[in-house]
C-alpha cells in the first residue's frame, strides 16, 4: 500500500504520513461496473455537442485585485506566508478564508466549514482570483456543494493542483471555465523559485502561450510515443483522476490532450489507475497524453520503474505522448491552464498552451 506524504507546493518536509487509500475513501469500485457513459456527466453528450460548448477564460489578474485564500483540503503551514507574500508580489490584495487556519483531524476545519470558505470565495463579487491553500485530502467530500451557480455567473481564476484536480475537473464540466494547475499558496522556495514564481504570474496576469519544454532529467521523460497531437488540456493529478470516476468531476477526454502527474505511488499504482481509466472508457478518442512529474516513486531492483509502467499501459493508445513536464509535486513545478487549446510535439519536445485568462 503507497503512503502519501500529505504536503504541498513541495513540503519537502513531511508534516504526516497517511495511507493514500485509506484517505481517498470514494475510489471507484470495480472497474467492470463503468461504462464509458458514466466516467462523467459531460461523456452524456457527444463530441460535437461537447464541443460547441464555449470555454470560459477568467478575466486576468491585475494589480490591485482582491483574492481569496482558502482551504478546502489538508491544513495549512507555516509556509503559507511566503505564498502570500509572493502574491502580494503581483500587487494583489490577499485576504484569508474565515477557516483558513482552522484544523479538524487531517482537515483544514469541518467539511462545512471549508466548504462555506469555498463558496464565499466564489460568490463575492470583489474577489477575482481563488488561490488553493493546501492539497493532501479532502477536497472530495465537499465538492459536491460548491455553488455551480456562482461559479457560472462570475467566473474567475483558480489555481490549484492535486488534491484540487476534483475542482478542477468539476467547474469544468458545469461551467467550461480554464482554471490553473499550479502552486498552492503553502510555498516551499527550495522546490519553486523565480522561474516557477514567474511561471505563475505569467498564466494568471498575462495572455501571452504558455510553452514547456520535456527535461531529460524527470523521470517521465523515458515515456514517449512520437507524433503531434492538438486538442484541449484536461487532467491533473493521476490518482483523483481515477477516483472520479463514475462522479461528476471526470472531464470528458474524447479529442483532448490528457495531462496527469502524481506522487509517492509505487510503479504498479500507475499501472492499475491508468488500467482502471482505460477499462472504463475514459481514454477513449484521446488525441495526445502530456506527463507531469513522477515524484518520490519508489524503485525495486528488477521490476519495472513508474515510466516504464506507464510506457507499457499507453503504448497501445496509438496516439503521441510526451514526458519530462515540470507539470505536479516535484522541483520546478510549473503552471499551466486547463480547459485552453494545447499542442504536444514530441519532435521539439514541447507542451504549447493557449492562455487561459482574459485581458
Amino acid at each position: 500500500m503507497t503512503v502519501l506524504t500529505v504536503r504541498q507546493v513541495g513540503g519537502n518536509v513531511p508534516d504526516m504520513r497517511i495511507s493514500r487509500r485509506t484517505l481517498i475513501t470514494t475510489a471507484a469500485t470495480a472497474a467492470t461496473s463503468v461504462t464509458a457513459a458514466g466516467t462523467g456527466a459531460a461523456l452524456s453528450a457527444t463530441p460535437a455537442e461537447a464541443q460547441a460548448r464555449k470555454v470560459v477564460r477568467p478575466p486576468a489578474l491585475k494589480p490591485g485585485d482582491r483574492v481569496r485564500v482558502v482551504a478546502p483540503a489538508g491544513v495549512p503551514d507555516t509556509r503559507l506566508a511566503r505564498g502570500i507574500q509572493i502574491l502580494e508580489s503581483f500587487g494583489l490584495v490577499v485576504e484569508p478564508g474565515a477557516h483558513l487556519y482552522d484544523r479538524f483531524g487531517y482537515f483544514a476545519g469541518t467539511d462545512a466549514d471549508r466548504l462555506a470558505d469555498l463558496n464565499a470565495a466564489f460568490r463575492d463579487p470583489g474577489i477575482k482570483g481563488v488561490f488553493a491553500a493546501r492539497g493532501g485530502y479532502g477536497t472530495q467530500r465537499i465538492i459536491d456543494g460548491l455553488d455551480l451557480a456562482a461559479v457560472r455567473r462570475d467566473p474567475r481564476v483558480f489555481v490549484g493542483f492535486s488534491d484540487l484536480t476534483v475542482l478542477s475537473g468539476r467547474v469544468w464540466n458545469a461551467a467550461r471555465l480554464v482554471t490553473f494547475y499550479g502552486p498552492m499558496v503553502n510555498w516551499t522556495d527550495s522546490r519553486t523559485g523565480p522561474v516557477e514564481i514567474e511561471s505563475l504570474r505569467k498564466a494568471i496576469m498575462t495572455d501571452e502561450p504558455i510553452t514547456l519544454t520535456s527535461d531529460p532529467a524527470e523521470p517521465s521523460a523515458a515515456v514517449s510515443a512520437p507524433g503531434t497531437a492538438t486538442g484541449t488540456l484536461l487532467g491533473g493529478n493521476l490518482t483523483m483522476l481515477q477516483t472520479s470516476i463514475d462522479t461528476k468531476d471526470l472531464p470528458d477526454l474524447r479529442g483532448a490532450i490528457l495531462v496527469f502527474e502524481d506522487t509517492d505511488e509505487a510503479p504498479y499504482s500507475y499501472d492499475r489507475m491508468l488500467t482502471h481509466l482505460i477499462r472504463a472508457g475514459a481514454l477513449r478518442k484521446i488525441a495526445g497524453v502530456a506527463i507531469g512529474q513522477f515524484t518520490n516513486a519508489p524503485v525495486t531492483s528488477g521490476q519495472w520503474t513508474a515510466a516504464q509502467a506507464v510506457q507499457d499501459r499507453l503504448g497501445d493508445l496509438g496516439v503521441p505522448v510526451l514526458g519530462g513536464l515540470r507539470i505536479g509535486h516535484g522541483n520546478g513545478q510549473l503552471t499551466v491552464p486547463l480547459g485552453t487549446r494545447a499542442t504536444i510535439d514530441t519532435a521539439t519536445g514541447t507542451l504549447t498552451v493557449q492562455p487561459g485568462v482574459v485581458v
